[in-house]
């Protein structure tokens, strides 16, 4: 059985469609990447799986749990965490007391000290800023604390938006680093990236997203190869 399963999900917003008949799956401690342009709804899908935003039609479930019939608010409560596109912090809290706020679930409350060590071990300089307020660190330190915040939960799926939007070139292989590291240790990550070729690098599959639907899918190896997603999103042509 599959850790999440998404079956002809549609999601929209009022009239608007945002996504529609789309399907995905991801196993027990997987990497899967979800590529596509802008506006063709991968933010709105991994919302919908954290519970911030409803499907209108479609089944989507986390290791056999209904999520259509889970409140927002609990959705944690099963072992998913969000790192969301901009990070969303509090600025004016504590980088500490950011991390914190991750932890509520009460298995999360009882290891609270042995994860913010971990946190701190994959992000030292967190420990050195533990005081600061998060709204005065560097964007790539704010990033940090994002993906920290959400490991404070110990989810089984951590779902990543854009976490190298806005980042410089040396902070983004920085952060790709991390990626590997938090997923050798045995969490699922899908992750949704515009910066394609590092994604297809990074996930074992990935699924192409346009327009709302599902246009292609497969192991990264096999889609780097292909010519429609070299040229639309590697920048190579007639490759």
């Amino acid at each position: 059985m599959s850790l999440l399963e998404a079956r002809r999900l549609a999601i929209a917003y009022g009239g608007a469609p945002a996504v529609w008949d789309a399907s995905l799956e991801l196993g027990e401690g997987e990497l899967v990447a979800v590529i596509g342009p802008n506006g063709a709804g991968k933010s709105t899908l991994v919302n919908t799986i954290a519970g911030l935003q409803r499907a209108r039609s479609g089944e989507l479930r986390f290791s056999g749990v209904d999520l259509t019939a889970v409140p927002a608010h609990r959705v944690c409560h099963h072992g998913i965490a969000l790192v969301p596109e901009g990070r969303r912090l509090f600025a004016r809290m504590s980088v500490e007391e950011n991390l914190e706020i991750g932890c509520y679930r009460s298995e999360a409350r009882r290891a609270r000290g042995q994860t913010l060590e971990r946190v701190y071990h994959l992000f030292p300089i967190l420990r050195e800023r533990r005081r600061q307020l998060a709204g005065s660190l560097s964007g790539g330190q704010q990033q940090m604390v994002a993906i920290g915040r959400a490991l404070m939960a110990r989810p089984r799926l951590l779902l990543l938006d854009e976490p190298s939007l806005g980042l410089a070139p040396t902070v983004v292989d920085q952060m790709f680093g991390i990626i590997r590291t938090i997923h050798a240790e045995g969490v699922a990550i899908l992750l949704v990236e515009q910066n394609v070729a590092r994604a297809l690098e990074l996930a074992s599959r990935a699924y192409v997203l346009e327009e709302g639907h599902v246009v292609a899918e497969g192991a990264s190896a096999v889609l780097r190869q292909d010519s429609r997603i070299q040229e639309a999103y590697l920048g190579l042509r007639g490759a």
